[in-house]
């Protein structure tokens, strides 16, 4: 298929889901963003369909890699007159992430980067769209980030994860989490975004190395293995919910969580503690 028809396609499956996640254009669609080539071609297309779109962006300063990210995501923001709204670890938090794994390292605390990347950007997310008073918060996961976090909860016998699978994640301590990109591969989108001549990055962040997520990627699953795994864990995602701890109210800073601190905060009293 040449590039143009592959772009027509991938635009008409991106339009499908996004009829099928009930995205209307009336709603307040803000767009979870990191300058990479997943999100940037969602806030690309979604503009594209004249959604009246929003970014935010969490910087969590992991050095150049970071700073370009941000850079890249800024000019294209300013280029597609796109409003960007930007949360960092550092005024949130008061810590960069190469700063909390340092702490976390002299104190013996065995936790990869990208757990605590993750628990403290899912905060963020969640904290600042409600914030922004949005009505749907839109993510760029695609089929690749799916399978490989079923499998993460496998390994790491942890259901929880496998628990939220799905391309609408409805809650109602939280904002609505919506993956125009369940269904479509890595290469998918990463051809799509060079056809495009978006200005990302298509390396691994340099904190990664020693995450779950990475080494399952190097298993090489094909297309149809991993849309596999990921319909066969849609079946019995309800059984995975119902054994799900309830959401409550964090006792330290009043967000969803499911147990009495939520994950950011227990990160945190681990950094903070003697």
């Amino acid at each position: 298929m040449n590039d143009e028809k592959f772009a027509v396609n991938f635009e008409t499956k991106t339009i499908k889901a996004l009829d099928l996640l009930k995205i209307s254009k009336r709603k307040r669609v803000l767009v979870a963003a990191s300058g990479g080539k997943d999100s940037t071609s969602l806030l690309f297309l979604l503009k594209k369909l004249n959604y009246g779109i929003e970014a935010l962006t969490v910087n969590a300063h992991i050095g150049n890699y970071s700073e370009d990210n941000l850079n890249r995501l800024k000019k294209f923001c300013t280029d597609n007159k796109i409003k960007l709204h930007e949360v960092s670890f550092m005024k949130e938090f008061g810590f960069s992430l190469p700063n909390l794994m340092s702490i976390l390292e002299k104190k013996k605390i065995k936790k990869t980067s990208c757990s605590v990347c993750g628990a403290l950007r899912r905060y963020l997310l969640n904290k600042y769209a409600k914030k922004l008073k949005a009505d749907v918060l839109i993510t760029g996961h695609n089929l690749d980030d799916e399978s490989n976090g079923i499998l993460v909860s496998i390994f790491t016998g942890k259901p929880s994860y496998a628990a939220r699978t799905g391309p609408l994640i409805k809650n109602k301590h939280f904002i609505p989490k919506a993956k125009p990109y369940y269904f479509i591969s890595e290469n998918e989108i990463e051809r799509y975004s060079k056809i495009n001549n978006f200005d990302v990055c298509y390396e691994w962040c340099p904190h990664s190395n020693s995450g779950m997520r990475r080494f399952i990627s190097e298993l090489k699953l094909n297309n149809s293995e991993k849309m596999n795994l990921i319909k066969n864990t849609m079946k019995f995602s309800f059984c995975l919910k119902k054994s799900s701890k309830k959401i409550k109210k964090c006792e330290n800073c009043g967000e969803p969580s499911a147990n009495l601190n939520c994950q950011a905060c227990s990160i945190l009293n681990l950094i903070k503690n003697d």
